[in-house]
């Protein structure tokens, strides 16, 4: 899902939401890129109340990232 946080700056844009309740936010980036600042300000927070983030710059991770979502 697109995920917006109006007033809000530096959030994932992702939010990826699997069956048995588990969710994850993702930011995607161009290849290579790496998050902003404030953007590892609000993965940081995220974490630290007990969700996953992720930052995605390779379509080959995908794969991957929804695997770990799952097994979590």
């Amino acid at each position: 899902m697109k995920f917006t946080s109006p007033g809000l700056d530096g959030v994932p844009d992702r939010m990826v939401l699997m069956p048995g309740g588990r969710c994850a936010f993702v930011e995607l980036k161009a290849p290579g890129k790496k998050l902003r600042p404030l953007q590892e300000k609000r993965r940081t927070q995220l974490e630290a109340l007990g969700f996953l983030v992720y930052c995605i710059d390779r379509a080959e991770m995908i794969g991957g990232v929804l695997d770990e979502i799952q097994s979590t």
